[in-house]
Formats: structure tokens, sequence, C-alpha cells
């Protein structure tokens, strides 16, 4: 009995119950009970009349249409997959794409700690959140020797996850051993290697990357590794020209996600082999964008991997959920009792936008972050949460008239009509700062003299 979809709904657990009221699962009716598990606050394993074969029928049917994939173990650890729609306004996208840098065999002992550190570098703060590179892929370009002595390099001087690229099996068992606890993914294994592959992940508790020419041949590749016992999948195509590339990532993941085709329902992965940085880079973003899940780069600058993690935080950012800083009095520099205080709103990107143009000033500055929800000043007044009251009611809450000595604030030329109900009705003494945040710093200093 085929089920044939991803997300079931009541009255398709319905079908496959006996349908007849038992009460034995402690719901009065077959109905009610479906309605439960469908809503998954129950497990279908309450009914004790279904048979093993429908029953792992369902659940192979009933698990997300993309394979959740994790990589490495711990706090740490990469998830891969899960995802459940094509465009992020659906639903969410939920695991952020994972970013691999290339780190070769062949380099010296120095100059692998070298390339590790710089590897290890490339972390930033944007609005707020860490943003950061992943998965160091090692690839095997010399020895057995030389790839094992490259992982445990590796191992020793970052703690990020490994990819371990290879098609020698007797490099690849060599390096597993030294890794056996670090859950790492093997690239890759194809049609001529894909039974040796599949004993090795399955050995030593890895993930495997499947590669085929094209997704046809890769579906019936998946299907005879899992086969084989093992099901811990990321996929990928052999086409190297980026057209080719985006359209098989998309039709792979519009197969699992609308078809309902679990041979392709596996997270993707793409090596980005291109030489020119320029091209690297947008290609690179355009994975991001389309659909991989993971990504493996020689980069060796931050001023490349920056705009690419970039990307990746904004497509990964549930636009349901505006990002916020928490509503407080922030201190920018060495304040004192007569620094001047800027008004805000906590939404991440206009908070964090007036704290570096504060921080360019030199001036010390108090900024308060008034609670608007996570929106921007504009859309904050627009929706009534940015007013003289909100704005009021944050300055006494953080007891602002303790910290300095004097009762003036500055808000932002964009609500200057706010201006009149400040100084009136709550006794503020008011400035109207610029309406740009660029305009900050001058205003800063200029008010200082």
């Amino acid at each position: 009995m085929a089920i044939g979809k991803a997300k079931l709904s009541g009255l398709d657990v319905y079908k496959v119950l006996p349908k007849t009221n038992c009460r034995d699962c402690s719901f009065p009716t077959c109905l009610a009970f479906a309605m439960q598990v469908a809503a998954k606050k129950v497990g279908l394993e309450k009914c004790p009349h279904l048979s093993d074969e429908v029953r792992q029928e369902f659940l192979e049917n009933s698990a997300p249409p993309i394979k959740l994939i994790t990589i490495g173990s711990g706090e740490g650890a990469v998830k891969l997959g899960n995802e459940t729609v094509m465009f992020r306004h659906e639903e969410t996208f939920y695991h952020p794409t994972a970013i691999a840098v290339t780190l070769e065999d062949i380099l010296s002992e120095d100059k692998i700690i070298e390339r590790l550190q710089k590897i290890n570098s490339m972390e930033f703060e944007r609005v707020g959140q860490q943003i950061k590179v992943d998965l160091v892929a090692v690839i095997n370009k010399g020895s057995a020797e030389s790839f094992e002595k490259a992982v445990r390099l590796s191992i020793k001087n970052s703690n990020l996850n490994l990819i371990l690229v290879s098609k020698n099996t007797e490099a690849l068992e060599s390096a597993l051993k030294v890794c056996v606890d670090k859950n790492p993914l093997i690239y890759a294994a194809d049609a001529a290697n894909y039974k040796e592959f599949t004993e090795l992940a399955k050995k030593y508790n890895a993930n495997l990357a499947v590669l085929a020419p094209d997704l046809s041949s890769l579906s019936d590749l998946t299907k005879k590794i899992k086969e084989l016992g093992f099901d811990n999948l990321v996929i990928g195509t052999e086409t190297s020209d980026i057209l080719s590339k985006i359209s098989d990532l998309t039709y792979a993941r519009k197969a699992a996600l609308k078809n309902s085709e679990r041979s392709l329902g596996y997270p993707q992965i793409v090596f980005v082999e291109n030489d020119d940085d320029y091209q690297k880079v947008l290609w690179a973003a355009a994975f991001i964008c389309k659909y991989a899940n993971v990504l493996i780069l020689n980069i060796d600058k931050n001023e490349e991997m920056l705009p690419l993690l970039t990307v990746r935080q904004n497509i990964y950012t549930d636009p349901q959920k505006p990002l916020t800083v928490k509503s407080q009095i922030y201190e920018i520099g060495q304040i004192t009792q007569d620094s001047p205080v800027l008004i805000t709103t906590n939404f991440s990107l206009t908070y964090y936008t007036v704290e570096a143009e504060a921080q360019a000033s030199r001036v010390p500055t108090y900024i308060v972050s008034v609670d608007c929800e996570g929106m921007s000043v504009l859309t904050a007044w627009a929706a009534d949460k940015f007013t003289p009251e909100s704005i009021d009611a944050a300055l006494k809450k953080e007891k602002i008239e303790e910290k300095i000595r004097h009762k003036n604030i500055i808000i932002p030329g964009y609500v200057a009509n706010l201006k009149a109900k400040l100084e009136d009705e709550f006794g503020w003494v008011v400035t109207v700062g610029p309406r740009e945040a660029a305009g900050i710093p001058s205003f800063l200093k200029n008010l200082s003299k």
C-alpha cells in the first residue's frame, strides 16, 4: 500500500488504520487517533493492530522529504537538509549552507598549520551574529600517510568539522581511523567505487557524498547504496558549468519536495572548481541561493569569504522572525554623565548601523534601543510602535536619568514629528538627529563642540 506523500494529513493516516474504533490506542475513534498522529502529538506505534510492513512504510513516507544529515559531533556539529519548501516565504529554511575551505595534504606541516589558522580566522560578527566557515575539506593529493597526517593536524589545530576528499580507499581508511569519533563526510562515492566507500562509511560512522553524471544515474546510485543498508548521504552531480549545476540542484530539490522522490531526498553538495577569484565567489553565492547544502571552496582571503557568509546569513534568516537586539541602554566608548543619548529601535540592522556610526564618531554615547518588535524606525513609527510613549517608557525603564545630568535625547530625523509631544508631555529636551545613520559621526562631533 503506497501512501506516497511527504506531508501527511489526518486522512492519509486514517487510510492505513484498521478503522475498527477499538480504542486500544486510548482514543475514541480511529479518525481521532489519525488526527493526533498527523499533528505529531502521538506516534503510530500506539495502534497495536498494524503490520510491521505498513508501519515501516508509514515511517518512511512521513519522514522529511530531505533527510537530515549531521557532520561532526557535539555542539559544533553541522546539520544539513530537513528542508520542506522551495522558497523561504512559504515557510522557512532551516539549516544554512555549510561552507568548507580546502586543505591539500601535499603542503608542508608548517604550511598546513598556517592554512588552518587562516581558515579558523574566517569568522566575523554581523548584526549581532557570528558568521563563519563550518568545515575543512582535506584533499588527498599525496600518499595515504600524507593524507592521514593532514587530517591529524586538522583535528589538532582546528575545531572545524571534516570533509575527507579522496578516491583512494587505503588513504581514506587511514584517515578515518584517526577521526572515527568526528562523524566526517567522505567525498565522494561514484558508480565505480560505491560499494567500497559505503563499507568504509558504515565501518567508521561517517557520512558519504555520492556523485553521478546526471540526476537519473544519481537516483539509481542512491537506491543501490540504500539497498546496502546505508542512508547517511549527501548528493551531487558531476556537471561543471554553472547553469547546468543550478538546474540539477533545483530539479533535485523539486523532485524531493514536490514529487516525494526519496532517492533524491538528500542534502546537496557542490565543489566549486573555478580558478578565477571573482567568478568563484559569484558562483558560490548562486549555489547558496539555489540550493546547495554544502559548498567546498578554495578560498584564502577574508574579503572573498565575508560576502558569501553574508549572502548565506541573509538567505537563511527567517523573514517571519526579525533579528532583534535586547531593548536596553548601550554604552559606546568612555561615557560620562554629559554623554549624548541616541534613540533607535531594537531591529538588529538598525541598531548595529547606528552603533557603528557612533563608534566612528569617537564621541562617547549612550544608545537607547526601544522595543519595537524588531521593526526599523519608519516601519515601527508607521505601525505605532515607535512613539513618544514607547520612547519615554524605555527611558524610564532603563533609568537613564540616573546615568546623565541632562534631559537631552536625540531622535532619528525621519520621526522629527515626535519632538513636540516628547517635550510637551514628557519633559525631554529633544534634538532631531540626521535622517541617515551615515550622518551621525559629523552630527555628534558638532554637538560636542
